[in-house]
């Protein structure tokens, strides 16, 4: 580990890899809860921050779009105060998903609490 303030520790990378990874895990379906109603990228960003949970534009617009691309979500191109902005919705196919994908997060959530609780 270097002297200087301004390196990572190896800790610190490993940390923030693990975390990215949990992360990237669980961004599908925080996104799919919010997708009822027509959202473009900039009012989900501040629709998943009221639950304290941030999302970087750089991660949310290649999400949308592989979403998108995989039938979970659809857009349409709307023009509001002379700007075109694109909407995202939740398709029927990624309601499914979305259901799923709840009950399994409520599976995992119950586990790894008792996990948890294990430790204490």
């Amino acid at each position: 580990m270097s002297s200087r303030g301004d390196t990572m520790s190896e800790f610190d990378k490993l940390l923030s890899n693990t975390l990215q990874e949990m992360r990237r895990g669980t961004l599908v379906l925080a996104v799919l809860t919010q997708m009822d109603e027509p959202q473009y990228g900039y009012s989900l960003i501040q629709a998943l921050a009221a639950y304290h949970l941030e999302i970087d534009q750089n991660t949310l617009y290649p999400l949308l779009r592989r979403l998108e691309k995989q039938g979970l979500l659809e857009s349409i191109w709307q023009l509001e105060d002379n700007r075109p902005r694109r909407y995202y919705k939740i398709s029927e196919e990624g309601i499914r998903i979305r259901n799923a994908l709840i009950i399994e997060w409520s599976s995992i959530d119950n586990s790894i609490s008792r996990l948890i609780g294990k430790e204490r």
